[in-house]
């Protein structure tokens, strides 16, 4: 019996390994203020700003489910409590996610798979969290239903009193659950996150279930190229410059797509065969290969891949261009 045990949690802790994967995917996006392409693009479901305060209740959860685990009902009374406590409080964020990630409200997110049983794969891992953290609390109850039961008083009104304390373990968890919140949220101030972050890492976005803020008009996804999407990284990295026109619509303009750009004007001016064979060559694995770059850090790796093509192109311009500058700089105006 003890084996099939050690099988089966060993499956349920692998597949709540893996189903944090697309749990990370929804954290990854942009930012509400962000202007982006519906089709291959999506909002972060958790703001960027207050999401430290979500993985702080995320590691206190982990560590507190691992410890009981092993430990049980062996561990120091106080000790015990606190870690049933953030099991408690990972219930509660658990359930908050899942009703944040289900569905989109708005319905206004073309191209999403939100609304399709893909959906399911989102809040996989809250629901698992919310399941191992019953399992451990009732595991920890039976553990103190066991030890009450073989604890023996000769006086029957401390027999009945310990029967009834038996799973006080638990109700000490929901007594101290407010102030332990406190507490933690006090100790996150100190870090720079705000009193509220909790709700504002659900709020501070746009297209989700509770978020409370509009976004940018959606920018035209059609001829989203490697140069273009890569300009879509943090502005540390990739240094957007300013906004641009192409084909009526705005896009992020930085130097690296300047750069592209104009060398491309170039080749199809002085060598158009050859330019057609490189637009039908990229246009049959670059665009496909852009619609996956849908993240600021794929953006970021794209452009820190397209570095070497970025001086291939530049060299290119100043060896065959009279006024290089001026040709990169006219670029999306």
């Amino acid at each position: 019996m003890k084996k099939i045990v050690i099988i089966l949690e060993i499956i349920f802790v692998s597949f709540y390994i893996l189903t944090l994967i697309p749990f990370i995917i929804v954290t990854e996006g942009f930012e509400y203020y962000t202007a982006i392409t519906p089709i291959d693009q999506q909002y972060t479901a958790f703001n960027i700003t207050h999401i430290d305060t979500l993985f702080v209740y995320l590691v206190l959860f982990l560590a507190s489910a691992i410890v009981v685990r092993i430990k049980g009902r062996k561990l120091p009374p106080l000790l015990l409590t606190f870690c049933l406590v953030f099991l408690m409080i990972g219930i509660g964020i658990s359930i908050a996610v899942m009703a944040h990630l289900s569905t989109d409200p708005t319905g206004e997110f073309p191209g999403s798979n939100r609304g399709s049983s893909f959906t399911i794969f989102f809040y996989t891992y809250p629901l698992m969290s919310i399941i191992l953290a019953i399992v451990l609390i009732v595991r920890v109850v039976r553990q103190e239903v066991e030890i009450s039961e073989n604890r023996q008083y000769k006086n029957k009104f401390l027999n009945r009193l310990n029967r009834l304390v038996a799973n006080k373990p638990v109700w000490w968890a929901l007594i101290l659950l407010l102030p332990v919140f406190v507490l933690i949220t006090l100790l996150l101030l100190l870090f720079g996150q705000d009193s509220d972050s909790i709700v504002k890492v659900f709020t501070q976005t746009t297209t989700w279930r509770f978020s409370q803020q509009t976004h940018p008009p959606y920018l035209d996804y059609q001829g989203h190229y490697l140069c273009t999407v890569a300009a879509c990284g943090h502005q540390k990295v990739v240094k957007p410059l300013r906004l641009g026109k192409r084909n009526g619509s705005e896009i992020i303009v930085n130097r690296q797509l300047m750069i592209a750009n104009a060398y491309e004007e170039m080749i199809s001016r002085y060598t158009p065969a050859f330019h057609r064979f490189i637009r039908r060559l990229y246009d049959k694995y670059g665009y496909p290969l852009s619609k996956h770059i849908n993240t600021p850090f794929r953006s970021d790796v794209i452009y820190l891949i397209m570095k070497p093509f970025e001086y291939f192109f530049l060299l290119n311009l100043y060896l065959f261009c009279t006024e290089p500058e001026k040709k990169i700089n006219k670029q999306y105006l």
